[in-house]
């Protein structure tokens, strides 16, 4: 495993601006996620990282050691698309022992290597299909197994789950939750714009914005101590609710936030409101409620709790679950 330091990097095209100062740790043995809207920078920061895009200025560190001209297979990473990249008129098993071949690793210990993570990934039946055989759920094991028999000291997982769809997503989640469980001395790093993912798999996150870092923490650290109004909007499903005009200024802030289950429907409160919408999920129940607002708040309730459309409803907040913001987008404590 790694220690991955970067030093105040940046990344430029031409006169484009990317990356535009990034000071961050990866500690050893550490699950970071990478998260943030299209065009933010997370997967060219991946890329610095791997060495395999050149970085403008500032210092990357592998265990205190400055790899910024270190070639990819130098740097002992092994990275995951979400293309997945095999070879089609290659089996599973040479798919997965191309590397080891190209490193002209022994048979024994390529053979082992192999049949073992297979086995970690449940796909030892599977190696003598061909990729066309597979399915997406499959393939994508496949391409995390190559990636481990390298033994590598840090993984690099670009988005591996974007083409899957959601029931495979679930799964294969889980599959790589369950693989850093049983390789925490592996540092790994993934880049994801679902922050469901980032939520659910990273022991810390790191949410980025227009090439820079916004903050960075753990999944609960994030979702209950956002530092600006765009890691509250950005973290949380659904997002996290806001008012802005008498609705903030009655509670002394520019923007008040609200996460959609520290809100109570009560016979009198604070906000009075038309439920506009409902979605039905099941286990929960989401009513939409227009106050007058820019957007509808948006209000989780347990899945057994029906509310009419059009009936007029009063809101409170929970004690203590207020977020205020100021005029620049950042916390009132």
């Amino acid at each position: 495993m790694a220690k991955i330091e970067l030093r105040q990097v940046k990344k430029s095209y031409g006169a484009v601006d990317v990356i535009k100062g990034i000071d961050l740790v990866v500690n050893k043995g550490e699950f970071m996620v990478f998260v943030g809207p299209s065009g933010c920078g997370k997967s060219t920061l991946l890329r610095l990282i791997s060495g395999l895009e050149e970085i403008t200025s500032g210092d990357m560190m592998f265990d205190n050691e400055r790899v910024n001209n270190l070639i990819p297979s130098k740097r002992g990473i092994a990275m995951v698309f979400q293309s997945y990249a095999l070879y089609p008129h290659m089996n599973v098993y040479d798919n997965m022992a191309f590397g080891m071949k190209l490193a002209k690793s022994s048979p024994e210990e390529m053979d082992k290597r192999v049949r073992d993570a297979a086995k970690l990934l449940q796909i030892e039946h599977l190696l003598d299909r061909l990729p066309k055989q597979l399915s997406g759920g499959q393939r994508q094991r496949v391409a995390i197994g190559r990636a481990i028999v390298r033994d590598p000291r840090v993984f690099l997982f670009d988005e591996p789950l974007s083409n899957l769809d959601a029931a495979l997503r679930v799964q294969t989640r889980l599959e790589i939750a369950k693989l850093h469980h049983s390789m925490s001395e592996v540092t790994m790093i993934y880049v994801t714009h679902d922050q469901v993912e980032a939520m659910t798999l990273a022991d810390r996150i790191a949410v980025l914005r227009d090439g820079l870092l916004e903050q960075v923490g753990t999944p609960a650290e994030l979702y209950d101590n956002p530092n600006s109004i765009f890691v509250a909007g950005f973290i949380g499903s659904p997002k996290m609710n806001f008012l802005t005009g008498k609705f903030a200024a009655d509670q002394g802030c520019t923007t008040l936030g609200i996460r959609s289950e520290h809100i109570e429907i009560v016979e009198t409160g604070m906000w009075t409101g038309e439920v506009v919408h409902t979605e039905d999920l099941g286990s929960d129940n989401y009513l939409f409620v227009e106050m007058g607002g820019d957007e509808a708040m948006i209000v989780r309730q347990p899945g057994k709790l029906k509310v009419a459309l059009g009936a007029t409803i009063r809101l409170n907040p929970m004690p203590g679950m207020l977020h205020k913001f100021d005029a620049n987008g950042k916390p009132i404590r």
